[in-house]
Parts: structure tokens; C-alpha cells; sequence
């Protein structure tokens, strides 16, 4: 493999799951070589079977890459990511001055800012990039917020592009910016779905026999409310029952929700929603409820989450 008969578009793509894999074969389908590694063994043979190329060492995949190389990090926040990146055998260790890392993840901002400072010491470019769309966005095109340098991005841009829904993707400027804009969309998202798991909890209490899976279908048929969300409750109904049984209502959550409360705090920006609705999350553990249940499912519908 080689730039001049891929015309450029080669990339290499570090972690396969539900995220990674969806990318790497929309990329695929739109004329990019394409390059994974993952620990795991499942991921890698699935992508093997499509004509995909996988390699079970990280040092195999950076090995394969052409120079100049594009790293897409797909790996959870945290350690996770700070260890692919600067661990033992990590890309820092294999990667050389001018290659790229993009970390696709759901990383901290002040993380992000971070990496990208430490990674400047190699000489290794780095952005952040914020992907909403969950799996489904990931396999068919997304909505892209972009962080750091204007001339970097301008170099990829199609990459950006080939992963977006038409005009789906925006640039902002400074490392972690795109980072920070996806940690506050996360935040707005706990607060709308805990509106719609609110007000679905008030409609099951009603005196009358709704329907709820009617109420999700008109209510997203030209009202205000109509969203995708609304769209995902529809869906949950039909794949649960309305009773949802089966559906834990203990709601898993990961940092945004909290990370978009602790910066508003230091902003000195009152967040109420967005903190009742974290606040709900973290007290279901010890209190499930059928309000737990619908965000829960409605985790599940858009971002494949369990609903055990």
C-alpha cells in the first residue's frame, strides 16, 4: 500500500468496536485503504472477511501505514486512550515526526488539550474530533465536531467529509475545541431524554389507556418535540413493549454528562437540567424506576447500549 495508488486515502484505525468498525467499513465503501487493529480477535476477523485489512500488534498496523500516516483513535477516555497513545509500546514509540493522530473518541477536553501538547514533543499532529451519531451514525455518516490546527483540518478534510452526513461536520479551532462542543452536546442530551422519559412516565400513569407507542408516533409526526429521540421511544416500544420488562431501569452513564456539569461549574454557568438529569442517573442505582427503564431504552435505540 502505498499514497500514490490510493490517492492518499489511507488510514489506520485503532480500536474495531461497535464505533470503529462501523467507520472502518463506511470509509471502505468510499474508496479509503483501510488499516484496523484491536486487541480482541472477534472484531478483527468480521472486518477480515469484508476485505479489510486487520492486524492483531499495533506495531503491525503502524508498520503498514505510508508515511506520512493518519491514525484514527477510536478507544474509550481516560487511561484507555493515554495508554494506546503514551504506554508501553504505545503509538508514541512507533509513530514518527509528521504523522497525525485523531482521537475519535469521547475524551475530556482538558485531556485532549493535554495529549496534544505531549504529543507535540514527538512531532505528531494532533486533533479531536467529537462523533454523534452512535453506531448507526458511525456505519452511515455522522455529525463531526472538529478540534485543532485550521491547516491540519483543511489537510483532511475529506476524510471528514467521507465520514459526515452531507455537511455534517464543522471545524472549530484549538485542540480540544471539538471535544468540548461534543462534552456540551452530551449534556443537552441527558436533558432532553430526560424530559421525554419524564413525560412518557407521566402518560403511563394516566387514567386513560394510552397507547405509547401512539403517543411517540404523533408526537413525532410535525409537533414541537418531534426529534430523533422521540423517534428512538417510538422504537424502543415497539422492540421492549411498552411495559419494558426486560429493560434495566438502573440508567449506565459515562463522563460527558458529568464533565458538562463540573465545567459549567468552574465557567460559573448554572446548569440545572442538565445536573438533575446526571443526578438521576447516578441515584438509579439504588432506585430504579420506569422513568430508569425509558432511558435506558432509549440508550439502547440510538447508541446500542444494554439494557440489562
Amino acid at each position: 500500500m502505498d499514497q500514490a495508488t490510493s490517492g492518499g486515502k489511507v488510514i489506520g484505525i485503532v480500536g474495531l468496536g461497535k464505533m470503529g468498525a462501523g467507520i472502518a467499513r463506511q470509509l471502505h465503501e468510499k474508496g479509503w485503504e483501510v488499516c484496523g487493529y484491536n486487541r480482541s480477535p472477534e472484531p478483527r476477523e468480521a472486518l477480515s472477511a469484508e476485505g479489510i485489512e486487520t492486524f492483531a500488534a499495533l506495531q503491525e498496523l503502524v508498520e503498514r501505514l505510508p508515511v506520512p500516516r493518519t491514525i484514527w483513535l477510536m478507544v474509550p477516555a481516560k487511561k484507555p486512550t493515554s495508554d494506546i497513545l503514551f504506554g508501553k509500546g504505545g503509538l508514541t514509540t512507533l509513530l514518527a515526526k509528521g504523522d497525525t493522530v485523531i482521537d475519535g473518541g469521547n475524551s475530556f477536553y482538558k485531556d485532549s488539550v493535554a495529549n496534544g501538547k505531549k504529543l507535540a514533543k514527538y512531532g505528531i499532529k494532533f486533533m479531536d474530533v467529537g462523533f454523534s451519531g452512535g453506531p448507526s451514525g458511525a456505519r452511515n455518516g455522522g455529525c463531526l465536531m472538529i478540534g485543532g490546527d485550521a491547516a491540519l483540518f483543511a489537510k483532511n478534510e475529506q476524510l471528514f467529509k467521507d465520514l459526515a452526513r452531507p455537511g455534517a461536520y464543522q471545524f472549530f479551532k484549538g485542540v480540544g475545541a471539538g471535544h468540548f462542543v461534543k462534552m456540551v452536546h452530551n449534556g443537552i442530551e441527558y436533558g432532553m431524554m430526560q424530559a421525554i422519559a419524564e413525560g412518557f412516565a407521566v402518560l403511563k400513569k394516566s387514567p386513560y389507556k394510552l397507547d405509547l407507542g401512539n403517543v411517540a408516533e404523533i408526537y413525532n409526526n410535525g409537533s414541537v418535540i418531534e426529534s430523533r429521540l422521540v423517534g428512538w421511544m417510538k422504537g424502543a416500544f415497539e422492540t421492549y413493549g411498552t411495559d419494558l420488562k426486560k429493560v434495566s431501569g438502573t440508567v449506565a452513564h459515562t463522563g460527558e454528562g458529568q464533565w458538562t456539569v463540573q465545567t459549567a461549574k468552574s465557567l460559573k454557568v448554572p446548569v440545572p437540567v442538565i445536573g438533575a438529569s446526571f443526578k438521576f442517573r447516578v441515584n438509579s442505582a439504588k432506585k430504579p424506576s420506569y422513568t430508569g427503564k425509558l432511558l435506558s431504552a432509549l440508550r439502547n435505540q440510538f447508541g446500542g447500549h444494554s439494557v440489562k
